[in-house]
C-alpha cells in the first residue's frame, strides 16, 4: 500500500509541474504586455517641448514588438506549451507581418503610379520638343526659300534696270552687203540666199532693228533714186518672205554719198561708191537678254 501511495504522489507532482510552469509563463507574458501598454501611453512633454524616446514608432506607425526578457520555468522553449499559448505568442508577429505586407503593397502601387505619371510626362515633353524642332526646321526652310526668292528677285531687278537703261542702245551684230548690177534693182539668187541666212533666225527674236542703206554710182537725185529702189527691193523681200515687221526696218537711199574707208585718225579718208550696193545691218539691244532671263529653267512656268 505504501508503494502505491508513493507512486501516486510522484505522479501527482509530475502532473502539477506543467500547470505551474504554464502559469508562470502566462504571468511572464502578461507582464511584458503590461509593460508595453505602459510604454505606449503618451508621455507628457517636458519643459523643453520634447517627448520620451520610448515613443519611437516603426514603418507601420506602431510601437516595435518587445522582446520577452523572462524565460519562465522551462526556459525559452516550453515542451508542454499549449496551442492557444503558441497562437497567443505568434499572433502579434503575424499581425505585424500582415501590416507590413499591406504597407509594402501600398507603397509599391504608389511608386508605380508615380513612375507611370513621370513616364507620361517625359513622353509628352519629348513629343512637344520634337514638334518644336520640326516647326523650327520648317521655319528655317521657309526662311531659306524666301531668302533665295529675294535674291533671285533682286538679281532680276538689277537685270531689268540695266536693260531698261540700255533699251535704246543698239549694237551691230551682223552686216550683209548686197551687190547690184549697174542700173538694176532686182535681187540675184546669191543676194536672196544672203538675206535668208540673216533673216531666218529673227523669227523667234525681239529687241532688234534692221538698217537698210542703198548706195549707187552717179550724181544727184538720180543716184539717190536708184539707191532707194535697190534698198526698197531688199525691204520688200524681207517683209514678204520672212515676215519681218516693217516698223523694225529703217531704210534710206544714200545715193553716191561718201562712206568711210581705211584710214588713220589723223588723216581720215572717204570714198564714193562705184556700182550699186545695199548694206544691211542687224542691231540688237538687251531686250533679248531680258527675255532669256525670264524664261530660264528656274523661273519657267509649269506646263
Amino acid at each position: 500500500m505504501k508503494n502505491h501511495a508513493y507512486v501516486a504522489l510522484i505522479v501527482a507532482v509530475m502532473l502539477a509541474l506543467p500547470a505551474f510552469a504554464q502559469q508562470t509563463s502566462s504571468t511572464s507574458q502578461d507582464q511584458p504586455a503590461a509593460n508595453q501598454t505602459m510604454q505606449a501611453t503618451p508621455t507628457a512633454p517636458s519643459s523643453t517641448g520634447q517627448t520620451s524616446s520610448s515613443q519611437t514608432v516603426g514603418a507601420t506607425g506602431k510601437q516595435p514588438l518587445q522582446a520577452e526578457t523572462r524565460e519562465g520555468f522551462w526556459g525559452k522553449v516550453n515542451p508542454f506549451a499549449r496551442k492557444k499559448y503558441v497562437q497567443r505568442q505568434t499572433q502579434p508577429i503575424r499581425d505585424r507581418v500582415n501590416e507590413l505586407d499591406e504597407l509594402t503593397a501600398s507603397n509599391t502601387k504608389m511608386i508605380k503610379d508615380v513612375d507611370s505619371r513621370a513616364q507620361q510626362g517625359i513622353q509628352l515633353a519629348s513629343a512637344k520638343a520634337n514638334e518644336a524642332d520640326q516647326h523650327a526646321i520648317d521655319a528655317g526652310n521657309k526662311a531659306q526659300a524666301a531668302q533665295q526668292t529675294a535674291t533671285q528677285a533682286n538679281t532680276r531687278l538689277s537685270t531689268v534696270e540695266q536693260v531698261v537703261g540700255n533699251i535704246d542702245q543698239y549694237k551691230a551684230t551682223t552686216q550683209t552687203e548686197i551687190r547690184f548690177r549697174p542700173g538694176q534693182s532686182v535681187l540675184s539668187q546669191n543676194a536672196k540666199t544672203a538675206l535668208d541666212d540673216m533673216a531666218t533666225p529673227l523669227k523667234s527674236q525681239r529687241g532688234y532693228i534692221i538698217e537698210v542703206q542703198g548706195f549707187s554710182s552717179g550724181h544727184g537725185q538720180a543716184a539717190i533714186a536708184t539707191s532707194q529702189k535697190m534698198a526698197d527691193s531688199v525691204v520688200r523681200y524681207l517683209v514678204l518672205n520672212h515676215d519681218i515687221p516693217v516698223y523694225r526696218i529703217y531704210v534710206v537711199g544714200m545715193g553716191n554719198a561718201p562712206v568711210p574707208s581705211a584710214s588713220t585718225e589723223e588723216h581720215p579718208k572717204t570714198k564714193r561708191t562705184s556700182g550699186g550696193r545695199v548694206e544691211i545691218s542687224l542691231l540688237k539691244n538687251d531686250l533679248e537678254q531680258l527675255a532669256s532671263t525670264s524664261t530660264s529653267p528656274d523661273q519657267a512656268p509649269a506646263k
